[in-house]
């Protein structure tokens, strides 16, 4: 079964991440690709550009936005095929740019994909 844990993507690479998945749509700032050490860049498993600007990274909205979320990602076409992907490692690290280490959409897709 495949652990998935998140990890901002400032923090250094570690061997015990895994497969590597940014879940952004927007690249992080300051972050280059080889810094950043992917397996993925999967940008179409992110919140939409409407859902992410709504939210604008408020704690106080976070239910509402993983509710909207979810939903995004139930009506994803791709996220079944992609999720089989990153099931085939033992470790996947979902990254993300975000400060709030408990308000974003790799806490959101974590507890997705741990349903």
């Amino acid at each position: 079964m495949t652990k998935f844990v998140t990890k901002r993507i400032y923090e250094p690479a570690d061997a015990r991440d895994g497969y590597r998945v940014l879940v952004d749509r927007l690249w992080p700032r300051g972050v280059s690709k080889e810094r950043a050490e992917l397996g993925e860049w999967a940008k179409d498993m992110a919140p939409s550009t409407e859902l992410r600007k709504w939210f604008n990274h408020d704690p106080d909205k976070y239910a509402e936005f993983k509710t909207r979320y979810l939903k995004e990602l139930r009506e994803n076409p791709e996220a079944s095929r992609v999720i089989a992907g990153w099931r085939r490692h033992e470790v996947v690290t979902l990254l993300y740019g975000a400060r709030d280490q408990a308000n974003n959409e790799a806490v959101a897709l974590q507890h997705y994909l741990e349903e």
